[in-house]
């Protein structure tokens, strides 16, 4: 390997960055990888082949060389999602010169909007337990402070949707979560959320969308240095307990005063999977009166490791496997999942129809299953509607219940039973949550807003709650989750939903494979006529409004069955999200409904089979 010019280029880019950096730990780290990438073996001769101890030494040059040329490909992207990547030195991943710049070029922004207006912008910051988010959340006070900018802070590392009430709850201009969600443990993030005199529509406390976040990311680009850029030692706010009070308080208004009786009757079994979500969840639903409540001890404390879990992700296989086991041991009625942030609800129940008397797992022996998140969707949709019915005034036609294209349209029934309006919106709760008039959004990734007023976002603890509330009401009545899921079905006919999705490791074959699609559609699915073929690319013009355009497809089969492929938004994957109707008459009984669900598993894993075979995976 001889030093070429392009290695100088660089090799003179990363030295520029370590200057720069802010922090040693990863200024050291990239040295380490100059000096290793700088490590020629010595006597190589050009045109003869290198001893095996010059191969190595070679390989490992090689190696440092690609790495450093992939954290130097440009700035870690802000879009609408913020900032998210791996932890480590670079533009291109996460760390405390990056934040810095993200949080310059934010103040920035926000001292544009609000030019001439007084009090100057109030901005509330949040973090989680994950590395560096202490550190990357008082990186951003201090930035924001220096210009002006008045900063709350959240006093410890706390829930996602506690940072978006806060938002709402002091009229702040902007808000910051340093949190990754649900990534892998070496992975941060940094969500922006826009409201006070920013944002004044129905997306005010919502989460960035575009032009916004272009706009962000134009101010990030000018920061000429981490150098330049002020940082104050003190000054903003350090908030106290009170505002998780004032959260606790508003959401558990949201309980149904009738329940309280018998909640206590319901035995639950919670995980935070090592996220910051489990303490306040807990002091939630035992103050409305879900004392019968066990926390999965080795997944209570909030670990950055997550050591338990391969993902922390309550719909990776596996992650729920210790809650499941712990609800076998302890005979409980209900398992409640939040992801490390907490935005997230993942709910668990027997199902009799789910017992699988094979292997070694005596929870599947029993039926233990965790709902989809259209189930659970539909179950807390429902819940909206009963209460809208109990108001015995005249229902507001302004409120509305939505959900993403991807999700299933049972919602659309619901709402419509319920005499509300009913919109579809794209993927992800930056679109939900800004719709006029909301009164509950869901989307099939286990993300539900049950309460706008109190988080325009999605929020997994008040979910957990409402859904608590709803199985101890139906327990005491005799019943259950599972039977509520088939009464929904003889109202509505079954909606059932399933994914299936293609991993790449080269990304040019995800445009290549939605391209391929889109010129050679599927002529049927699950044995249905493929009727109609949407490109979403080109948006939509639909009796319940149009959306903008977005990369996917949809494709209508005859018999109902719909399929939505559109590549991911956070992982290097192709998917496609699947739906089947099955009609179920009103007065159906147990055995007619089961007996429904078959037949739509069957139809469902045949138009799963023809995706597979129509993405080259089967």
């Amino acid at each position: 390997m001889s030093r070429d010019e392009p290695w100088e280029d660089l090799r003179a880019q990363v030295e520029a960055w370590i200057d720069d950096d802010p922090d040693p730990q990863t200024a050291d780290e990239l040295r380490e990888l100059v000096r290793t990438a700088d490590d020629l073996p010595p006597g190589l001769v050009s045109g003869v082949a290198p001893t095996p101890e010059q191969d190595g030494v070679l390989r490992s040059a090689r190696a440092a060389r690609a790495e450093l040329a992939d954290r130097f490909q440009g700035l870690l992207q802000f879009g609408t999602a913020g900032l998210r990547g791996a932890i480590a030195g670079g533009p291109h991943r996460m760390n405390r010169a990056v934040v810095i710049r993200a949080a310059s070029g934010l103040a920035d922004y926000l001292l544009g909007e609000l030019d001439g207006l007084t009090p100057p912008p109030r901005v509330v910051v949040g973090y989680d337990a994950r590395h560096n988010s202490r550190a990357f959340a008082l990186d951003t006070a201090a930035v924001l402070t220096a210009v002006g900018i008045e900063v709350l802070l959240l006093p410890r590392p706390l829930p996602t949707p506690l940072l978006a009430f806060s938002v709402r709850r002091f009229d702040a201009d902007a808000g910051v979560m340093v949190t990754a969600s649900h990534n892998p443990p070496q992975d941060n993030g940094y969500k922006v959320y826009l409201g006070g005199r920013v944002v004044t529509d129905g997306g005010q406390g919502a989460q960035i969308v575009p032009p916004a976040d272009a706009a962000i990311a134009a101010e990030i680009a000018r920061v000429p240095s981490v150098a330049s850029v002020p940082r104050a030692d003190g000054g903003w706010t350090v908030l106290g307990d009170d505002v998780v009070d004032a959260y606790v308080e508003a959401t558990l208004a949201l309980a149904d005063p009738t329940v309280r009786g018998v909640a206590a009757d319901l035995k639950i079994v919670l995980t935070p999977l090592h996220g910051v979500g489990g303490a306040v969840a807990e002091r939630v639903l035992r103050s409305a009166g879900f004392t019968n409540l066990l926390v999965v001890p080795e997944q209570e404390v909030p670990d950055p490791d997550f050591p338990s879990v391969a993902f922390p992700n309550p719909e990776e296989p596996g992650a729920i496997d210790l809650a499941l086991g712990l609800a076998s041991d302890e005979g409980a009625d209900l398992v409640i999942a939040l992801d490390p942030d907490a935005d997230r609800c993942a709910v668990a129940v027997q199902d009799p129809r789910a017992r699988a008397f094979r292997g070694p797992d005596t929870a599947g022996a029993e039926g233990w299953r965790m709902l989809h998140g259209d189930e659970t969707g539909a179950l807390l949709g429902q819940v909206a509607a009963d209460r809208i019915r109990a108001d015995l005034g005249p229902v507001d036609p302004d409120v509305t219940f939505a959900s993403s294209i991807v999700s299933s349209r049972q919602l659309a029934q619901i709402a419509q039973a319920a005499g509300v309006r009913h919109v579809q919106t794209l993927t992800g709760f930056k679109w939900l949550s800004r719709v006029d008039g909301l009164a509950f959004a869901y989307e099939e990734a286990l993300g539900y807003c049950v309460a706008p007023a109190n988080v325009r976002d999605k929020d997994g603890i008040s979910a957990a709650l409402l859904v608590a509330g709803l199985a101890a009401r139906l327990k005491a009545g005799g019943s259950t989750l599972i039977a509520a899921l088939d009464d929904l079905a003889r109202a509505h006919g079954l909606y059932l939903t399933g994914q299936v999705s293609a991993r790449y490791d080269d990304l040019s074959q995800i445009p290549a494979t939605v391209g391929r699609l889109r010129e050679h559609p599927p002529v049927t699915l699950g044995g249905a006529h493929v009727t109609r073929v949407v490109d979403l690319a080109a948006g939509t013009e639909e009796e319940r409004g149009g959306l903008p355009p977005t990369e996917g497809l949809r494709f209508d089969a005859a018999d109902g069955t719909r399929v939505i492929v559109r590549p991911s938004g956070t992982e290097p994957k192709v998917k496609c999200y699947l739906e089947v109707i099955e009609p179920v008459l009103p007065d159906a009984d147990d055995e007619a409904v089961g007996a429904a669900r078959r037949q739509a598993r069957a139809r469902l894993d045949a138009v799963a089979a023809d995706m597979r075979t129509a993405l080259g995976i089967a």
